[in-house]
């Protein structure tokens, strides 16, 4: 049997090579393709049905991103030893090639669309989440779809001053920039990242630098698709029918009445709504029954272009925006912390119609979250989590589990929010952060990370710095030139307009973003123009959360669980572990304390973890003795273990035991040792030597006691 395959290679700007490899695997599919990059490999599929499913009136895109076990030579965690549902890890590589791709398909497009990225070989230092967009973008290129690629998505990392294009995971150590960019061969379309305060100009310095690099990407793509037949020519599919005398006559009724609805300013999303939606019905009410049928479903989508039409042009035109708003205006914030009293940490963050309500928990070494992927494995000490229940934008939906979406607003706020965590040194806790979304209407994810920083100066965890977070948007005409770049923007807003770029930072610099474009040719003055405006947005906002609380609480709540550390040397582990972990045991029982033992290099780390402080303190006492090291000369209270004829067993440390020879009891004769002790009594010692034979412990307690003068 020949196989007809076909490989195009480039080089990463350090020299290595991608390549990608059509023709060899998945033949039945519309679209496959390899793409490798050292011992990275990652196998990429499309299909999409020919036939269209009647009434279809949405895009039915599901893209996929899968890392089996075996890419790696392990095998997956849990019971039934096989890949199961996506992890969160998958969920966002998902996600990010996603939205890549879906402002790239026609409009009028409306199969269903399945595209499909594994990772079949992976190497232990290489992130293969920056070749998933260029295998997705691969595969559709070398298929019948029509697409309006290719893009490509890659990593760009500032690493000891100098940027670098998709860096190992050991090189990202040191990055205090990660960005994936996402770009087709003219304009960027998706950027992602977190940073450590860094400044505008240097991410719009990266973005820059990364596009160079996905231009040749692009150029890859298209040299090989010349080669495949099944490329050319893309395949026909049914447009859905229009009514351009329907579409005039709805514009002519409609028009000038939305646009006033516009102009009128409502504040309220809900009245807002009911007015648009009025003016709808009002046209629908005047169609006779068997118009109405025929034509309803072309009613709502015509409507929904002449209210985009007319809000964007309030904007372009009045220089105002739905709610009245200027450009540049934030709507009304409020805030509130340690609303809840049980909670180690709480806050309400409200801005406008979208609120957030977040708390903060502290926990153990015990309540760390086990990361056991493919290729990245470890543990992590911060969790947020994200919950849009549907009441939040007054609806009622069933509820089935967390959704993409809640994933990805969460890893972004917890980007925004990680960099000002302390580290371990300055905060021995687990820290979980959860934002219940209680009202919604644009940029529910930054109001978490703005409700996130306050619950955690409520908790009392030492932040560096106060970080907030402002989502803009983008309303351009290419024919005219008009644009204007929106701050703090509304659910209508982003729906309407072509950008939603979330940008969140601290006073000194931009720790996170996310940004989606939707129209072609963003140029890096509206880009920078948007920064500057977000910066401005950012700083304000601080303000007002400043005014609610300004630094972290000097300490935590009562109620809060207490944690101290001990670092011992290594060698006393199992000493204080015991066998079976029986000496641990009875240790956290006898104290009522939580203990944790981590090995570090050659030490011990000891966490102590109680609601009581004299817990903690009885705990530490008990540890200090078990791998102090007894010295001659010093003094010590006792506990008699045992008694002999010749003396009696005293315990002066935790597990070490010395004799306290009979002689040395008191300065009197004693016929047996009953008549001075017996078990179970304290007793103060000095050591005062050890047996060189055994090097058992000699104790004296007369030594103590004052001598008896001669009669």
């Amino acid at each position: 049997m020949i196989i007809n395959s076909k490989v195009k290679s480039f080089q990463l700007p350090d020299g290595r090579t991608i390549s990608i490899e059509t023709g060899k695997l998945a033949n039945q599919a519309d679209g496959a393709v390899v793409v490798s990059m050292g011992d990275t490999m990652l196998l990429a599929t499309v299909v999409s049905n020919k036939e269209i499913r009647e009434d279809q009136d949405f895009f039915p895109l599901s893209v996929d991103y899968k890392e089996k076990y075996a890419s790696t030579g392990k095998f997956p965690g849990g019971f039934f030893k096989r890949e199961a549902r996506p992890s969160e890890h998958e969920i966002l590589i998902a996600r990010l090639v996603d939205r890549a791709l879906r402002p790239l398909f026609p409009d009028d497009y409306k199969a269903e669309t399945q595209v499909i990225i594994t990772l079949i070989s992976g190497e232990k230092d290489t992130a293969p989440d920056a070749l998933a967009a260029l295998a997705a973008s691969s595969a559709l290129s070398l298929s019948d779809i029509p697409f309006n690629g290719p893009i490509s998505e890659t990593r760009v990392a500032k690493i000891n001053g100098e940027f670098k294009i998709n860096p190992s995971l050991s090189e990202m150590e040191n990055a205090e920039l990660d960005l994936i960019v996402a770009a087709s061969i003219d304009n960027v379309v998706m950027v992602e990242g977190e940073m450590k305060e860094i400044s505008e100009e240097v991410m719009l310095e990266a973005i820059q630098f990364a596009h160079e690099t996905i231009k040749i990407q692009c150029q890859t793509q298209l040299d090989l698709a010349a080669e495949v037949e099944k490329a050319k020519p893309k395949r026909d599919y049914p447009k859905p029918e229009g009514d351009e005398e329907l579409k005039k006559q709805l514009h002519d009724f409609a028009y000038d009445k939305v646009y006033e609805v516009a102009q009128s300013f409502i504040t309220k999303k809900k009245e807002r709504s009911e007015a648009f939606a009025a003016i709808k019905e009002e046209f629908l009410a005047s169609l006779s029954e068997e118009e109405l049928e025929e034509k309803e479903k072309l009613v709502k989508e015509y409507f929904s272009d002449i209210h985009k039409e007319a809000a964007r042009k309030l904007v372009l035109d009045e220089r105002m925006r739905l709610d009245g708003r200027k450009l540049d205006e934030v709507r009304p914030i409020w805030c509130d912390i340690d609303y809840l009293p049980s909670a180690h940490g709480s806050a309400i963050f409200t801005r406008g119609e979208t609120q957030s309500l977040v708390t903060a928990t502290l926990g153990t070494k015990l309540d760390e979250q086990t990361i056991d992927g493919a290729v990245i494995e470890g543990t992590s000490t911060f969790m947020l989590h994200y919950n849009f229940p549907p009441f939040s934008t007054g609806e009622a939906k069933p509820i089935r589990g967390t959704s993409r979406r809640e994933v990805g607003h969460g890893n972004l706020a917890l980007r925004a929010l990680k960099p000002v965590i302390p580290g371990e040194n300055e905060n021995p806790y687990t820290i979980r952060l959860v934002s219940d979304i209680l009202e919604s209407n644009g940029s529910s994810s930054m109001a978490s990370v703005c409700g996130g920083t306050l619950a955690l100066m409520d908790a009392g965890v030492k932040i560096t710095k106060p970080v907030s977070g402002i989502a803009m948007g983008l309303i351009s005409d290419s024919e005219s030139g008009k644009y204007a770049v929106l701050s703090d923007i509304l659910g209508d807003e982003d729906h309407l307009g072509d950008m939603d770029f979330k940008v969140t930072g601290t006073r000194d610099g931009i720790t996170a973003c996310q940004m989606d474009i939707k129209v072609e040719g963003l140029s890096s003055s509206i880009l920078k123009e948007a920064l500057e405006q977000a910066k401005k947005g950012r700083l304000h906002i601080l303000d007002i959360m400043e005014e609610t609380i300004r630094e972290p609480r000097e300490d935590y709540k009562p109620h809060v669980p207490r944690i101290e550390k001990i670092i011992v040397d290594k060698e006393f582990i199992g000493l204080i572990i015991g066998p079976g972990g029986k000496t641990i045991q009875d240790l956290q029982k006898e104290t009522e304390t939580t203990i944790v033992i981590e090995e570090k290099g050659d030490k011990g780390v000891i966490d102590i973890f109680s609601l009581n402080k004299a817990s903690i303190e009885a705990a530490k006492a008990k540890i200090k003795g078990m791998v102090a090291v007894p010295e001659v000369g010093e003094i010590y209270k006792g506990k008699v273990k045992s008694i002999v004829p010749f003396g009696a067993f005293i315990e002066i440390l935790p597990g070490k035991d010395g004799l306290l020879h009979i002689s040395e009891i008191t300065w009197r004769h004693l016929k047996n040792v009953e008549e001075e002790l017996k078990v179970g009594d304290d007793v103060e010692v000095k050591l005062i030597g050890l047996d060189e034979r055994t090097g058992k412990l000699k104790l004296s307690r007369k030594v103590l006691m004052k001598k008896p003068e001669r009669g």
